[in-house]
């Protein structure tokens, strides 16, 4: 004898997929394990971290009393495999103070995900530092822009398609909804231009956008970039001011302007440009960096 059983889907229980809290506890284990691995190996607690845009690699060797790790010898640290970046963290001083630098940065484009782009950013949130400063070089979108220009970051618009805080929130990283009001630091802005005068270096402040290449943008894209506001674009920093913000560190942005975007200029982009322009404008930049490190807040 066979019995046919009916069953009604409507009301089954819904299945729950704990995948993306299993995904976020894993960050956070991630994350501390990686924390613990430096703090074993970092003397002296730094105050500001900074990430160093093409161009600014320089920088890191100029820190003194340092100590250098190469990303694939960091616990779960992201490598890049993009050119000009050289990826090592470095500890030393700078100006008066205890920095941790990044040379060279992870991108979407390559690949890796959110997760994996902010990791370091959440590193130095683990480590307790107070401040972060980001650098990048970034196409000027503004038709008063011209390559060799640095920008002041006021603002983002947040051009991927994605944020790095989708999904399930994990309350020891960060508040589920954190503002973004002054992502950008107001005090720290205008330290920055205060420097800026001081050195006699011009600048320029402006919406960054950030896009999620690798391609570069098209002249229609570049019109709806300054329709809705925005300078300059680039394929960086917005995924980690985000973090950043999540974990309540300072943030203070500067972009320098390595090429015109597309639409703007009679020239082709190519990758070899932003590099020739970055070099070019590096001791300038370098400089801006170590008087604004000196008078962080």
């Amino acid at each position: 004898m066979y019995v046919t059983i009916y069953v009604d889907l409507c009301f089954m229980p819904p299945v729950m997929d704990n995948s993306s809290q299993d995904s976020n506890r894993s960050l956070y284990r991630r994350v501390s394990e990686t924390s613990a691995w430096l703090e074993e190996r970092i003397e002296q607690q730094p105050e500001i971290a900074l990430i160093l845009g093409s161009g600014l690699g320089a920088l890191a060797g100029e820190l003194e009393d340092d100590v250098t790790f190469a990303y694939e010898d960091i616990p779960h640290f992201p490598v890049s495999a993009v050119e000009g970046h050289a990826g090592e963290l470095v500890v030393g001083d700078l100006e008066g103070r205890r920095v941790v630098a990044m040379n060279g940065r992870v991108h979407y484009y390559e690949g890796w995900t959110l997760d994996e782009v902010t990791f370091p950013v959440r590193v130095f949130g683990m480590l307790e530092l107070d401040q972060l400063l980001v650098t990048n070089s970034a196409g000027g979108a503004h038709p008063a822009f011209d390559p060799g220009d640095l920008m002041v970051i006021s603002d983002h618009l947040n051009l991927t398609g994605d944020n790095p805080l989708r999904g399930d929130n994990d309350e020891r990283l960060g508040p589920r909804f954190p503002d973004m009001t002054d992502a950008y630091d107001s005090e720290w802005r205008e330290i920055i231009h205060r420097v800026g005068d001081e050195l006699g270096i011009e600048l320029e402040e402006g919406v960054y956008a950030g896009m999620m290449g690798p391609s570069y943008e098209t002249p229609a894209e570049i019109q709806m970039v300054q329709t809705l506001g925005g300078d300059a674009v680039g394929m960086s920093t917005v995924p980690e001011v985000i973090v950043a913000n999540h974990m309540g560190l300072r943030v203070a942005g500067i972009s320098c302007i390595t090429n015109l975007a597309a639409g703007q200029g009679d020239e082709a982009l190519d990758h070899a440009e932003v590099e020739e322009v970055a070099n070019r404008i590096r001791e300038t930049f370098i400089e801006l960096v170590r008087g604004v490190v000196a008078e962080s807040p």
